[in-house]
């Protein structure tokens, strides 16, 4: 029974300690990323405005090929909802919804997941002209984790885990528009 008891106590222990670290652990993280596409400005922004064409790029809508998507309203403006459910716990389910988009500049978005875990994200792609034939384009994905799951940001990289699949995305966004 000693031992159970001192088994019990450094468990409790080491729950405790990680509360406190979770307590002055940041909670809110950021991941950007950009390429360079030998395409002139408005014609990249015109094909990254609309979240149908994702299909195409993005890793994650691409993980799962029978992944089942829904749209509401009209692509490449304010209020355009786009939903996903996959038997896959990587894609999971969840929905994206365009928040503003600055004609030609910027297309922002929210994330809510749903499945395999809750949460909320936001992300957004600006367009940058580097010259006429040139854009850069720059992909920002901000979340937070609240406590104690905010823990997790001390063993896990978000930078890591996201940063590729953010940086395979714009590659294939880069070959797709360079074609």
């Amino acid at each position: 029974m000693k031992i159970i008891k001192k088994i019990l106590i450094v468990i409790a222990a080491i729950i405790i300690l990680l509360l406190v670290v979770a307590l002055f652990t940041k909670k809110d993280y950021t991941i950007e990323r950009n390429v360079t596409i030998n395409k002139p400005k408005q014609e990249v922004f015109d094909y990254i405005r609309l979240l149908k064409n994702q299909s195409y790029y993005s890793v994650w809508v691409m993980r799962d090929p029978q992944v089942k998507r829904e749209f509401k309203g009209t692509d490449g403006t304010e209020g355009f909802v786009t939903t996903w459910e996959s038997t896959m716990d990587e894609v999971g389910k969840g929905e994206q919804e365009i928040t503003k988009v600055v004609d030609g500049e910027a297309v922002d978005s929210h994330l809510h997941f749903i499945k395999p875990f809750e949460g909320q994200a936001n992300a957004s792609m600006t367009t940058q002209a580097i010259s006429d034939t040139q854009t850069k384009v720059n992909w920002k994905f901000s979340s937070s984790m609240a406590y104690p799951m905010n823990i997790m940001l001390v063993f896990i990289s978000m930078e890591d885990m996201l940063g590729k699949d953010m940086s395979d995305g714009l590659h294939n966004l880069k070959a797709i528009l360079e074609k």
